[in-house]
């Protein structure tokens, strides 16, 4: 199968299924380095099987997936490196409840032998300054908010240097007046030029700082485009349908 070799992450027939449940039935797509693409579309509808995919937490049914030159899917791809170049930030923190908010960070650089503990430290009180939280470094998740928990778990994504990060749904689990200083975060990094796939129900953030904007639906890209084009002329019957509840 041929693959546009320029692109940073190529997508190429995915499918997934569970059991009789076709989620995924043939998706193609590239991702340039750079790109902030966002994935929106109904409850259910496989855009985070879409994204759980890219890193294999989903192993596909069918398909190729790319990054630079390794096939990610592939069953002699050393999945553990391929997953250090990729942050991911789920819906409910996942964070280790027993472990410090330091010890969460540089637990997974440190255990791999990526950073001594003095560097994934000095590195970690630099990204926990960088989103407000220095002074929360000893601290343990349970006395966190929501949103203070998903802003440690991007600085604990962004401790291994990765050149792409994941986000599915981040900001579904948060109280409204918490959702604004996570998206912020990530705002700061869709401006520094980071790689993002976004997995999200915030429109305006979507329309902000996407690249392209992608509408699963059943499945398959219904639709594709920037956020200016998606948004404002978007030419899909069941996408100006889902727009007509959501904006």
């Amino acid at each position: 199968m041929t693959t546009d070799k320029t692109a940073m992450i190529r997508i190429r027939g995915l499918k997934k299924d569970f059991g009789d449940n076709h989620v995924l039935r043939g998706i193609d797509y590239d991702i340039q380095k750079g790109q902030k693409i966002v994935l929106v579309g109904p409850s259910g509808c496989g855009k985070s099987t879409f994204l759980r995919c890219i890193n294999l937490l989903e192993t596909p049914t069918d398909g190729e997936i790319w990054l630079d030159d390794v096939k990610v899917n592939d069953p002699a791809t050393d999945i553990n490196k391929v997953r250090r170049r990729m942050g991911m930030v789920f819906q409910r923190f996942n964070l280790f409840q027993n472990l410090t908010i330091m010890d969460n960070i540089t637990l997974a650089p440190v255990k791999l032998g990526i950073l001594s503990k003095e560097e994934a430290k000095e590195k970690a009180l630099q990204l926990l300054k960088r989103v407000n939280l220095q002074d929360k470094a000893d601290a343990y998740p349970h006395s966190l908010s929501g949103g203070m928990q998903q802003r440690i778990a991007i600085v604990r994504a962004l401790e291994m240097n990765p050149e792409v990060m994941l986000f599915d749904e981040p900001t579904s689990a948060l109280d409204p007046e918490m959702v604004g200083e996570v998206l912020e975060v990530m705002k700061q990094l869709a401006d520094e030029g980071m790689t993002m796939v976004v997995v999200t129900h915030e429109m305006a953030f979507a329309r902000e700082i996407a690249s392209r904007v992608l509408f699963i639906d059943e499945g398959v890209i219904k639709e594709e485009g920037s956020p200016e084009d998606f948004f404002t002329h978007p030419k899909n019957l069941r996408l100006q349908d889902f727009l007509s509840k959501v904006l």
